[in-house]
């Protein structure tokens, strides 16, 4: 999950302007030291040498209004040892992301920083050998594409590519499925690029469903299963912290559709109902500032209407002391996937947020439970009670 082969500074903030903002400077230097933001992923609104020691860099979001989301990451060295300190300033957002640090973009510490609601500080200790900072660990378009790729050699999944992103990116897709299969498993991930603890929680979802043992195989004998791991590719590249490239949030897209990446998701997924065969159930993976589930209400008039409440509290029943929080919620207006896929295809749907600093194993763990418990309760859940009929 953590191949990262590019670090890249995206600090992002509100700035009030409503257009995408101008490519900046890709670098900055002093006599001796260097931070590099020019390759995929970056985000350096401006940098600034103050000292031959001090940087200043300020940060600007991709347009506005935005959620408060601000991203960074880069790389630094410097031609002889020394010491360098970095100020981060935020302009029309708040501080979000603690600092860590990376000697090879695959292994993070957390950095040692001061912090106010506009600005970030903390020093570095620079060498030939470039080391990275960020405010989570970097997940690329290419680590997607690794991932993919390599869990499309299994003989039961089939990668291939959904469409293309409104910059012309491959949006990869996942496909497990059986012929006499008619009911499906929709898992969504990276609507929002800094969102990097849902896709550390998408990952072992997804690779539990794929085990060779005999839960999960006893699954996919029942439900086909779609999973898009990464639907903002663009955003991730650009360095965005919420939008796509048309500073649109996909997740607030799902009722008038006027992006290319939730078009390309709802006419698959039209095109199973097509065929005759149906949804059953629905995930999109994101992060906030606590590990939180939300779902859609009992009453909404779903079936089963207790389903998500039995699969998550059986989890939380397996994974004490951690708190599994459900908050049940219905807003029709406002354009969330999962609100979409109860009101298009009646049935249940929950927006999965792992926290900002959830400790990291636990992530993996919870999602790997996660998995087995969804299993256990789908497979449990005769077709027949899948059968809305209001």
């Amino acid at each position: 999950m953590k191949n990262l082969s590019f670090i890249a500074l995206f600090v992002l903030a509100l700035s009030g302007c409503s257009s995408q903002q101008v490519a900046a400077p890709v670098s900055c230097s002093a006599s001796q030291f260097h931070i590099d933001y020019d390759f995929d992923n970056a985000r350096v609104n401006d940098c600034q040498v103050v000292r031959d020691n001090h940087i200043v860099i300020t940060i600007t979001p991709e347009n506005s209004p935005i959620n408060n989301s601000a991203w960074y990451a880069f790389k630094a060295s410097s031609l002889t040892q020394k010491q360098v300190n970095v100020t981060i300033n935020y302009q029309g957002g708040d501080h979000r992301y603690a600092p860590k640090l990376s000697a090879d973009g695959k292994e993070w510490q957390a950095l040692e920083h001061q912090s106010s609601k506009d600005s970030l500080q903390f020093s570095l200790n620079l060498s030939a050998t470039p080391v990275y900072v960020a405010g989570q660990e970097i997940i690329t378009n290419d680590d997607y594409q690794t991932w993919l790729a390599k869990k499309g050699q299994q003989s039961h999944v089939n990668f291939s590519v959904l469409g293309q992103s409104t910059q012309g990116r491959d949006i990869g897709m996942l496909e497990i499925t059986q012929p006499k299969n008619k009911e499906w498993l929709v898992v969504l991930g990276r609507m929002h690029p800094p969102e990097v603890t849902g896709a550390l929680a998408l990952f072992p979802f997804v690779e539990q469903l794929l085990e060779e043992g005999a839960a999960a195989a006893a699954f996919r004998g029942r439900f086909n299963i779609l999973v898009v791991p990464n639907l903002n590719p663009d955003g991730v590249a650009m360095g965005n912290w919420r939008h796509n490239a048309n500073g649109v949030d996909l997740n607030r897209d799902w009722k008038s559709f006027k992006q290319v990446e939730t078009q390309l998701v709802r006419d698959k997924l039209n095109s199973i109902v097509a065929s005759g065969e149906r949804l059953v159930f629905a995930l999109d993976f994101h992060s906030t500032h606590r590990d939180i589930f939300y779902t859609m209400p009992s009453d909404y008039g779903l079936n089963p209407p207790h389903l998500v409440e039995n699969w998550l509290n059986g989890l939380a029943s397996t994974v004490a002391p951690f708190v599994v929080e459900q908050k049940p919620g219905n807003n029709p207006d406002k354009g969330v996937f999962k609100q979409y896929i109860a009101d298009i295809f009646s049935v249940h749907a929950i927006t999965y947020e792992m926290g900002d600093s959830t400790e990291r194993r636990t992530i993996k763990a919870i999602a790997q439970h996660a998995s087995d418990a969804l299993m256990t309760t789908l497979l449990s859940t005769p077709s027949a009670d899948f059968v809305v009929t209001k």
